[in-house]
């Protein structure tokens, strides 16, 4: 069997140290954590604008959401400036020829230029889960590094449970590595698969480890490190392999990943940068490392934690007190680097991270030039801290963001006017559910009644005029029925809305320890012709929240399209 699936365009390789995420592959495996090929996409592309040198996509052939997510890549739908694209599978399987094997063609078929294969190095597991000799699964590594590598593609293998069968077996562990790298493997990464090691041990055996494939007459052999969090080791042992010679690590922004996660990669970027002088992403990247780890926290619905090491929200904040009067005089008396080389902020109590700079650079990505207007760029930060405050987030939700910023610069459009809104749900006698909306807009006619934001959601109302259309639609659930009421009281007016498509519905619970009480945020991604956008709602009640994003969503979905 033979493909003619040509590798993607990339950038040049980077022959320096390899930055690898496997967020969309390893990271989704965490618990609760589940990405559509939308979020994908979305993710990867802030992950190219961080600098990360490798970005792995998935297991193509094993998952079809990870085999569309490659087609659509290969199709033009991700364009990445920085980082090439990896995918991700496994070696032939046991007393299989490799040109023959399904999974090792999909990997072809991908079309990505880099290939990362995983393969058995713990002797024990080989016999046992492969069911199989330990000279056939050389057999497997080498024949699929060399399959691979003859069709065009730069290979990295993971060599699975790597240091717990280094130390049951270091020869053959040893034997692993030898055999992917002479059959041409770019790099070979040692895996703490479950995340046992402590870093003295990582030292030991990497150390070890090289003083072996020296021995073999191979002392170039790449290696890099793939890290656990199980002992809360992970970062240590990452910097400990890094020390100990190796110049590639695997890891996953925010630490995700199954059981405790994997290597938090930008932690382990940012150490290596600036506690030990590595230059591995430009200042610029990664002084948007706190932007982009927030924003894919939104994406994946599973936001950073505060305590998270760089980029968290409470990694630079202090209490009053003896902190604070320090601090007052030098801000390094009690902080361990400047927050801004992350892109963070230093803070007392509370705070954010909307500033000037960061909102200038929002509004350069949407093609807006803000850097000449000081009193925009404070007039609208004020405004983003202070809906920040009530719970909003723009950083996955570029649409409303560009919503406020046009109309910080009286720009900003309106397309419906609501004059109030409704929705209940009822249980039939026959148990079953009846949810029905009323929405009510205003027409264009002058009116003396008082004009207010189309954001006051609470109240219901949102323009002037005196006629109201009327508007009633039933759906599953309190959020669709409203959803169909004001998609069916536009379509009389802009035909274009029928083309729009709600692909994503995102709730979180701000303030959790009010129970049903607490504030609600609401992420919406809708599909309009040639382009995809997220829009954020906040209100008292997820319904109320939703309006808001399910509002701003048919407005932005319009002026995008010129309407």
């Amino acid at each position: 069997m033979t493909s003619n699936a040509q590798p993607m365009t990339a950038p040049p390789r980077i022959d320096g140290f390899h930055l690898y995420d496997t967020t969309l592959r390893d990271g989704s495996q965490q618990e609760g954590l589940t990405l559509s090929v939308e979020d994908e996409l979305a993710v990867a592309a802030r992950l190219d604008e961080l600098g990360v040198t490798y970005i792995e996509g998935g297991w193509p052939g094993a998952v079809p959401k990870d085999t569309e997510f490659f087609r659509r890549a290969a199709a033009g739908a991700l364009e990445l400036k920085n980082a090439r694209l990896a995918a991700f599978g496994a070696t032939r399987r046991a007393k299989m020829a490799v040109d023959e094997d399904p999974q090792v063609q999909a990997l072809l078929d991908s079309q990505a230029p880099t290939i990362t294969v995983v393969a058995k190095s713990h002797r024990r597991h080989v016999t046992d889960a492969l069911r199989t000799t330990p000279e056939e699964n050389l057999a497997m590594v080498h024949e699929t590094v060399a399959h691979l590598v003859a069709a065009g593609r730069e290979v990295f293998v993971d060599a699975e449970h790597f240091f717990d069968g280094f130390r049951t077996d270091p020869d053959y562990t040893a034997q692993v590595v030898l055999a992917a790298h002479r059959a041409g493997a770019a790099a070979v990464v040692l895996c703490d698969t479950n995340g046992g090691m402590l870093p003295f041990q990582v030292t030991e055996i990497v150390e070890d480890l090289q003083g072996r494939l020296t021995a073999a007459g191979e002392p170039s052999v790449r290696v890099g490190m793939h890290a656990h969090n199980d002992t809360g080791c992970a970062i240590a042992n990452t910097i400990a392999a890094v020390r100990a010679g190796a110049d590639h690590v695997q890891g996953c922004v925010n630490g995700y990943g199954e059981r405790t996660g994997n290597v938090d990669l930008i932690a382990v970027a940012a150490n290596l940068q600036l506690k030990l002088g590595m230059p591995l992403l430009r200042e610029e990247q990664l002084a948007d490392a706190t932007r982009i780890a927030h924003a894919i926290g939104e994406i994946v619905n599973q936001p950073a934690p505060a305590r998270t090491p760089y980029v968290g929200a409470s990694a630079f904040a202090h209490k009053a007190g003896l902190h604070a009067s320090a601090l007052r005089v030098d801000p390094d008396l009690y902080q361990h680097t400047d927050p801004r080389l992350v892109g963070n902020d230093m803070r007392m109590i509370i705070s954010d991270m909307a500033g000037r700079a960061s909102i200038e650079l929002k509004g350069r990505e949407l093609g807006f030039d803000l850097s000449g207007d000081q009193e925009l760029l404070g007039r609208l930060a004020a405004t983003v801290k202070g809906r920040e405050a009530a719970g909003y987030s723009y950083e996955a939700a570029d649409a409303s963001f560009e919503m406020l910023l046009l109309e910080a610069m009286g720009r900003v459009p309106s397309y419906a006017k609501v004059h109030s809104w409704r929705t209940g749900t009822h249980q039939l006698s026959d148990g079953t559910l009846e949810t029905e909306a009323v929405v009510r807009l205003l027409d264009d006619a002058p009116s003396d009644e008082p004009e207010q934001s189309a954001r006051s959601v609470a109240e219901g109302i949102a323009a002037v005029g005196r006629s109201k259309e009327v508007t009633i639609a039933e759906g599953n659930g309190p959020v669709h029925a409203l959803d169909n009421a004001l998609r069916d009281a536009l379509l009389t007016r802009y035909p274009q809305v029928a083309d729009f498509e709600l692909i994503d519905f995102k709730v979180r619970i701000l303030d959790s320890q009010r129970g049903t009480d607490a504030t609600t945020r609401v992420l919406v991604t809708t599909q309009i012709p040639g382009r995809t956008f997220a829009t954020v709602g906040v209100g008292a009640n997820v319904i109320e929240a939703s309006w808001e994003a399910i509002f701003d969503a048919y407005n932005y979905g319009l002026f995008a399209l010129g309407v």
